[in-house]
């Protein structure tokens, strides 16, 4: 996929990371859409790797994981043909730049960004510099390829403020260096909620397995975590107020199946939670059939899935290094 200096189409950026296998969240919520937007906007793609070292990792379960990732964006539809997808970690441009917009960062805001007040209390015993300047690494990984949009979640939306603040902050002392992405926030299954817990985001990272579902996970392990999905007392499928475990399934039925939440309430009328969970579960066991099928197939074949990912990163090295080299002669650097 070559990326043009004027696209026709507007250019659209995300990166999801690479600790840990994507739960039913990640692709409702982020991928299913990326694969959307392919025929719609210019798309970069990245695995996020060099943000996932914030905590300590297991270096052979880290590369395990960043192989699993690059296999399942492939398989849940994004095309290398189609969109430029690459490891960050391939692309020095990420660290060089982030270095630059470091000294165009304030330490009051990066002390303010709530996922690091978040992850100091969860992570006391390490909380080290990266953990607090990951928002400047964030800045890099998007400003370096001038997206007009960046598909976030509601829980992403500050790292992308600060992102177009420090753009705001260096076009205001270079000129017009770096474009100013907007928000894209898709309008369902923005955030799918934990199974056990449905008052907080469904995440990769808990420890309740029931909690989430991830999307190598069996038929028989998605049917039985659905049949223990926390609901409540009043056994009727529609959205209330105090429902967050039935609101959460039916916008995960929603997303599968493009119903309404009217509709869905209709469909199941008279019926009770046992014969919606079982149908979720089996939207979402088909949903995912053929992304196993295709995740089976990449993560078997590791030459295969190495060379898109090297061919993915000489592509983004290149549009990198413009805007870098910009940036560098914007600074005063000699090069």
């Amino acid at each position: 996929m070559e990326i043009n200096n004027a696209p026709q189409k507007k250019r659209a950026l995300s990166f999801i990371q690479s600790s840990g296998m994507f739960t039913l969240g990640n692709y409702l919520g982020a991928v299913k859409n990326w694969n959307n937007m392919q025929e719609e906007f210019e798309c970069v793609f990245g695995i996020a790797d060099l943000h996932s070292i914030t905590v300590r990792q297991d270096p052979a379960t880290l590369r395990k994981q960043i192989y699993s990732a690059a296999a399942m964006l492939l398989s849940t539809g994004l095309d290398p043909e189609k969109s430029l997808i690459f490891m960050q970690s391939h692309v020095a441009a990420h660290s060089q730049l982030a270095w630059i917009l470091n000294c165009y960062t304030q330490f009051g805001e990066l002390s303010r960004m709530t996922q690091f007040k978040d992850k100091s209390q969860k992570h006391s015993d390490n909380v080290n510099a990266g953990l607090f300047t990951y928002p400047v690494l964030m800045a890099a990984d998007i400003l370096l390829y001038k997206p007009d949009l960046v598909p976030v979640g509601a829980d992403q939306k500050q790292h992308l403020e600060i992102a177009r603040d420090i753009a705001k902050r260096f076009n205001g002392i270079y000129g017009d260096v770096f474009t100013i992405p907007e928000p894209y926030i898709p309008p369902i299954g923005a955030k799918v909620m934990s199974l056990q817990e449905p008052e907080k985001k469904m995440s990769k990272s808990d420890e309740n397995e029931n909690a989430k579902i991830l999307l190598t996970d069996s038929p028989d392990a998605i049917m039985r975590k659905f049949k223990r999905a926390v609901t409540d007392s009043e056994a009727r499928v529609c959205v209330g107020e105090n429902k967050p475990g039935i609101n959460n399934l039916i916008e995960i039925y929603s997303c599968i199946t493009g119903k309404t939440a009217d509709e869905i309430t209709a469909e199941f009328e008279g019926k009770g939670y046992g014969d919606f969970k079982l149908s979720v579960g089996e939207a979402v066991v088909e949903e995912l059939r053929p992304v196993q099928e295709k995740y089976n197939m990449y993560i078997s074949d590791k030459a295969q899935l190495e060379k898109i990912y090297k061919e993915g990163a000489e592509k983004a090295q290149y549009v990198a290094r413009k805007t870098l080299s910009k940036v560098m002669k914007k600074v005063g650097y000699v090069l």
